[in-house]
């Protein structure tokens, strides 16, 4: 009698646990919080600053402030080369880029999770705002900028979703997302669809379409792609128990092509494209070239796998700790993402 009551008991613990540990898993394979909430897009780039910041175990170089992004951080104690931890950021092509945006140029949707204060960055965006709307409990701060509306939400103590995209239901289904944040399948399709390709604990990735076909996909992309193709680009450390200042980062990039004969095409040029770049190298004299730079061109390799073109590259974390700690490689202005973007308050 007893064994029959204890049973259903263990059965019922046997069950949860398994599905805790399936839930797990698949949280490990889904993409991280800040891409996780980005709506439907045609392109999505994510970058992990902390990790960028243990390359040199410093802060981020200084960038030059101008007196909007200086307002933005006196105002809000939020400064995006020392507080942001990573940034997601969603491409919606307009339809002339054969994209599914609605409007006449590319817009642009993002989630940025970092150290906010809510209540200075709250009082801010009211400041800025021309409206706002409350949508499932969380405040968004229409603000007018260039001619449309820059849509911001607060959505926890540590994240923050923007959007200048026409249509207000993208950021509404960022807020939605946001709520079910236990969901291991979040993120939007396409997204979900090739992010399986990203590898694993990459600090730096980007998924997006291409067609060459289009006049803003020119240049490079038209030479090295015969038709429409979808690429994975990511970066991934791997430390083999050395110090992180010593390791390397494993690029690998993927062209997902219609068939074999596309990859094959692709692949072929990407050869060509790289026998040009080691010439180019060997031709600046070997006296005079960098260490690092020059294993990072002996890495370099292409080949077709399928139907899919692949080039792997190793590339030592030494160049990334001098472009980081070298003010000088920094764009004019600042490159940090977003400040530019900080809405004037009115």
């Amino acid at each position: 009698m007893r064994i029959r009551r204890a049973f259903p008991i263990a059965l019922a613990v046997v069950i949860v646990a398994a599905a805790v540990t399936v839930t797990v898993e698949l949280r490990k394979q889904a993409p991280p919080e800040a891409a996780r909430l980005l709506p439907g897009a045609d392109a999505f780039l994510y970058a992990d600053f902390s990790w960028i910041r243990k390359v040199s175990n410093k802060p981020l170089p200084a960038v030059s402030h101008d007196p909007a992004y200086e307002t933005f951080i006196q105002e809000t104690g939020f400064e995006f080369e020392r507080d942001l931890e990573s940034v997601g950021f969603a491409m919606h092509y307009p339809a002339r880029w054969g994209g599914t945006g609605g409007a006449a140029e590319p817009r642009f949707s993002e989630v940025f999770v970092g150290k906010f204060d809510g209540q200075r960055l709250a009082a801010y965006l009211k400041h800025a705002a021309q409206s706002e709307e409350n949508y499932n409990s969380v405040e968004i701060y229409s603000i007018p900028m260039e001619g449309r509306a820059f849509r911001v939400a607060i959505l926890s103590v540590d994240a923050v979703a923007a959007s200048n995209h026409a249509d207000p239901n993208v950021i509404r289904g960022m807020v939605d997302r946001s709520r079910r944040l236990a969901s291991p399948f979040g993120g939007p399709a396409f997204l979900r669809k090739y992010y399986k390709r990203v590898q694993l604990a990459s600090p730096i990735w980007m998924i997006a379409h291409v067609d060459p076909s289009s006049p803003q996909f020119g240049g490079m992309w038209s030479q090295l792609l015969p038709h429409p193709a979808d690429l994975v680009i990511s970066a991934s450390y791997n430390p083999l128990h050395l110090p992180l200042r010593t390791g390397a980062l494993h690029l690998a990039a993927e062209a997902w092509a219609a068939n074999g004969a596309d990859a094959e095409a692709i692949a072929s040029k990407a050869d060509t494209f790289l026998a040009m770049f080691r010439s180019a190298e060997v031709s600046v004299g070997s006296g005079g070239t960098d260490a690092d730079v020059k294993a990072f061109f002996d890495s370099l390799q292409v080949r077709r796998e399928g139907s899919k073109a692949v080039l792997y590259a190793t590339l030592p974390t030494g160049i990334l700790k001098k472009m980081v700690e070298s003010p000088a490689q920094m764009p004019a202005g600042g490159a940090a993402p977003g400040p530019q973007d900080a809405p004037k308050p009115r």
